[in-house]
């Protein structure tokens, strides 16, 4: 057995991963459990009474002070493992951890306006606690709504791992990059996928299993994809996409209190006040 572990050692070390890699430096990467501990401490500390945190004797001032002092680290961390200079890089990662504490409070506002979302869109809420405690889609939102604010603000890799989290503890990917209004309403939940450079409006309904992606991919000269255009749909104010639709394409728009109904698929732009529905082939 010793002998075969042994091999087995050596033969992994010699397939390479070079090209991989962006870098050949050995600084480490972010740590993904540090990284859903920060999550939950700053869950705990804009719904106290709905999220625990690890010491309930730990004032907000403390707890805010060792989430921050945390994700400085990590912060650190995910510059020096990004970066071409490697354990060199030097970043500001006081400086934008500052610039995103600014940004707690209309955090919180959102998230208060996304409860009120889902308590008003669902019958089956008892309270505003129950969403907050219990919906998968209230979890999933809120993790979103951190994430963004550090991907806004430039920090690489810990915005993804984030929304990662958030997508394996709910089954919902929301890619840190996507822009979501106010009074943002997920149903279920199970499903869901928001691409990366989606522009989602105020008031907006999504139930299981819908998917705002990209329709196609520009190739660049060597056949790779091309980053950072636009590949993800535009849904205006009021709208409501119903079960399992897809909606595809960066040049697709969906206007003001449209209606998307369940199992769509649509890659053309709708005009505002529009009802989409999937047509049977064969049916009138």
């Amino acid at each position: 057995m010793k002998r075969i572990i042994f091999d087995t050692v050596q033969k992994l070390d010699e397939v390479s991963t070079d090209s991989m890699l962006r870098c050949t430096h050995t600084c480490q990467p972010p740590e993904r459990p540090e990284i859903a501990r920060i999550v939950r401490s700053l869950q705990a500390l804009l719904f106290p009474l709905c999220f625990r945190r690890e010491d309930p004797r730990m004032s907000d001032d403390a707890l805010l002070e060792s989430t921050v002092r945390d994700l400085k680290d990590q912060t650190e961390a995910a510059f020096r493992f990004t970066s071409p200079e490697g354990c060199d890089a030097q970043p500001d990662a006081e400086g934008l951890c500052d610039r995103f504490l600014e940004r707690l409070p209309e955090i919180k506002r959102l998230l208060i306006s996304d409860v009120e979302a889902l308590y008003e869109g669902d019958p089956a809420a008892v309270c505003r606690e129950e969403v907050m405690l219990c919906y998968p889609g209230f979890f999933a939102i809120s993790v979103y709504r951190i994430a963004h604010e550090l991907y806004e603000i430039g920090i690489p890799l810990i915005p993804r791992i984030m929304t990662e989290f958030a997508h394996e503890k709910t089954g919902i990917d929301i890619h840190p990059g996507a822009q979501i209004g106010k009074h943002f309403f997920i149903d279920h939940g199970t499903g869901i996928v928001i691409g990366e450079t989606t522009v989602i409006g105020d008031y907006v309904k999504l139930y299981q299993g819908v998917t705002l992606g990209a329709k196609s991919f520009e190739l660049d000269e060597n056949g790779n994809p091309v980053k950072k255009i636009k590949r993800h749909p535009n849904i205006g104010n009021h709208v409501v996409i119903y079960a399992n639709a897809t909606i595809l394409g960066g040049d697709t728009t969906v206007g003001d209190n449209c209606v998307i109904g369940g199992n769509t698929w649509l890659t053309h732009s709708v005009a505002d006040g529009s009802t989409v529905q999937y047509r049977q082939e064969g049916n009138p």
